[in-house]
């Protein structure tokens, strides 16, 4: 913007915050400000690509109160942990079969409490709605006539949870390990019914695209479980490139935790947007990638949240289009930019804008 001797057409520079968690800037853009015929969207995570389509996406929010018990007399404070995962991206990288602590907590609680009679003190798993949570604590108690055998069969679950998803999460850690006594235990029947809802919740990919080879159609990603003090609350983000299918399973996912007790309300919606594969900024970008770089981009739509869904909401007319430099980890602490990449996104950004067409 302060350069004078780039070539560029008329510009207009948008920035926006809250892309992570809630799109809320680019909501919050009115209607009628921007002039511009074509929008370059600089967010998008492999330098070999050209996106034209995203998935939209709705937070699927379930809270409740239980009864909490005095925690029974001379049983044993256990803290479990789930940790070691590799997290990522959870539109990107939902279709990888990366293990989701959350539901692996819930696993292993599920068994401990229907053979053991465990009782549940506290919970707390996951972060942000659009990442796949890493790891997940618990801190339960247990029968101490028990212990011996129920911390046999905990190494039994573990070793077949870290088998199944060997391939993918080398590094998952299930541990179990004394704790200091903790004097409040969730009720029974409330334990009950957040252990089966969150067995029941869907997670991971719910159908491909039927349109598009390889696309995730519609997902759903359990991405926060927390359960302390008498009140838990299950937060889960629910994706898709259909805007009914994505209202679909956001509804599953509420029928699924009305029937165990919790209020469920819908927030955070953004819409998708659809690709044109005919589109004149498409077409051009095809034609200079292959020129400069000697090989042909690859086309896509992800599904990931765009802010191009809500920016072609406001602005139907404009012509749109995403790039930019290789990213990897993206929303985990393990988010790193590939650095010749930015170089390579650089060259191609100044070529466009050298030789920009009307739309």
């Amino acid at each position: 913007l302060e350069s004078s001797d780039i070539p560029h057409p008329p510009l207009e520079a948008l920035f926006t915050i809250d892309e992570e968690t809630g799109m809320t800037g680019a909501k919050g853009l009115e209607t009628g400000l921007l002039k511009g015929e074509i929008l370059l969207n600089l967010d998008t995570e492999e330098d070999d690509e050209l996106d034209i389509g995203c998935a939209g996406g709705i937070d699927v929010t379930a809270k409740r109160t239980y009864l909490e018990e005095a925690a029974p007399v001379d049983w044993t404070t256990l803290e479990i942990n789930v940790k070691g995962l590799m997290g990522g991206h959870s539109g990107i990288d939902i279709d990888k079969g990366l293990g989701n602590a959350n539901k692996i907590m819930n696993r292993l609680l599920y068994h401990a409490s229907s053979d053991y009679g465990i009782r549940i003190g506290e919970i707390s798993g996951g972060s942000l709605r659009n990442a796949i949570p890493r790891e997940s604590c618990s801190k339960i108690v247990v029968a101490s006539p028990k212990l011996d055998r129920f911390s046999m069969d905990f190494k039994k679950w573990s070793k077949t949870i870290s088998n199944e998803l060997s391939l993918v999460e080398p590094d998952l850690l299930m541990t179990m390990s004394p704790h200091k006594k903790i004097h409040k235990v969730m009720a029974v029947e409330a334990q009950k019914q957040l252990l089966q809802s969150l067995y029941a919740a869907h997670n991971g990919v719910y159908t491909m695209s039927a349109a598009i080879p390889d696309l995730v159609e519609t997902s759903n990603n359990v991405a926060k479980v927390e359960v302390e003090n008498g009140s838990m609350t299950v937060a889960c983000l629910t994706r898709s490139s259909v805007d009914s299918a994505k209202i679909d399973l956001a509804n599953a996912l509420k029928c699924t935790f009305e029937l165990a007790g919790f209020e469920v309300v819908f927030g955070g919606q953004y819409p998708g947007w659809n690709p044109d594969p005919n589109s004149p900024i498409l077409l051009m970008l095809k034609e200079k990638y292959k020129t400069l770089f000697n090989q042909k981009p690859k086309v896509v739509a992800c599904h990931a949240g765009l802010e191009c869904g809500i920016l072609a909401e406001k602005y139907p007319e404009l012509d749109m289009i995403s790039f930019g430099p290789t990213i990897k980890g993206a929303h985990s602490p393990d988010e790193r930019v590939n650095i010749v990449s930015v170089q390579k996104f650089w060259t191609f950004l100044l070529a466009i804008l050298k030789d920009i067409p009307k739309a």
